[in-house]
């Protein structure tokens, strides 16, 4: 059963039991482009305790040095090295777990922050944001040749998605021996400023259907997210705590990876959920109704 967090004692007694804090960002630390009131003070407090902060995030749009962006325009601090997204997890996948030779190249559902990720880490790919992929004709195989260089389909959140990109991905999947198939996460919706709307999980649904397969996925709650940090930062899971919105990703991330974990009622999750006659069998160790209630251990009241 989770713990409500309530009183000042309830959040000091959990500032002194973690040193490293986790957050998801979407529905925890803003919704769309707002900000959630109290963030920036509470994690000034964390800072100024010296907690390790470190934000997880399966947004595959942006790259990091793009994500650290937008942490900027709404004046929260975050640091490169602090954020850790899942385009990002996707190509540390393949560069490094996959060893993806220098010959071979990807084909990309998904937007410009997934391919500057790939750049980054030295890989080629093509589809994506190509004017050629984006188009409203109509996608006829007469008109396609296969490249043999593809050797994985990676796929995110593409609020350009086509039916040529996914009939091309298809044919990679289909044709080329051994491709791979990989998703930045799965996340059926994200949580924009004036409402839900269909998640990555969504957009690379179509082609899991049609190939009666499903893919890797690099995003929460998968083990490839956290292996990215625990290469990157020296930290001790049962003093880490992980801080996110939505049952079957943040909190199913913190608890495979040994971490305590605390729910905020900002984004996807409602109370309900594991409240409620039918509860969610992934119940957080802690909840909370939002980011903002932890800066009561500053008041004092």
């Amino acid at each position: 059963m989770s713990v409500r967090l309530s009183s000042p004692d309830d959040y000091s007694k959990l500032l002194d039991d973690y040193d490293t804090w986790m957050f998801d960002c979407d529905g925890v630390l803003w919704r769309g482009d707002h900000l959630i009131e109290g963030v920036v003070e509470v994690l000034d407090i964390l800072r100024s305790r010296k907690k390790k902060v470190i934000f997880v995030t399966n947004n595959a749009t942006k790259s990091r040095k793009s994500y650290k962006g937008k942490f900027d325009q709404l004046g929260v601090e975050a640091h490169v090295d602090e954020i850790y997204g899942s385009a990002y997890a996707s190509a540390v996948y393949l560069s490094s777990v996959i060893k993806l030779p220098k010959s071979k190249k990807v084909y990309v559902i998904g937007m410009g922050g997934l391919e500057e990720e790939l750049r980054e880490e030295g890989i080629a790919f093509t589809g994506g944001t190509d004017p050629a992929d984006n188009t409203l004709e109509p996608f006829t195989l007469a008109n396609f040749t296969l490249d043999p260089d593809i050797a994985a389909v990676v796929c995110g959140l593409d609020t350009g998605v086509n039916y040529t990109k996914l009939s091309k991905a298809f044919q990679y999947l289909t044709r080329n021996s051994g491709c791979h198939f990989i998703a930045t996460n799965e996340d059926s919706t994200y949580p924009s400023a004036n409402g839900l709307l269909p998640g990555a999980g969504a957009i690379s649904a179509p082609l899991r259907y049609a190939l009666g397969r499903d893919p890797v996925c690099t995003g929460k709650p998968a083990s490839t997210m956290l292996d990215c940090v625990k290469a990157k930062v020296n930290f001790d899971p049962k003093r880490t705590i992980m801080i996110g919105d939505r049952l079957n990703t943040d909190i199913l991330f913190g608890q495979n990876g040994g971490l305590a974990t605390l729910l905020v009622l900002t984004g996807i999750t409602q109370e309900a959920e594991i409240t409620g006659p039918n509860p969610s069998p992934i119940v957080p160790d802690f909840v909370t109704e939002t980011l903002g209630d932890l800066r009561i251990v500053e008041r004092g009241q």
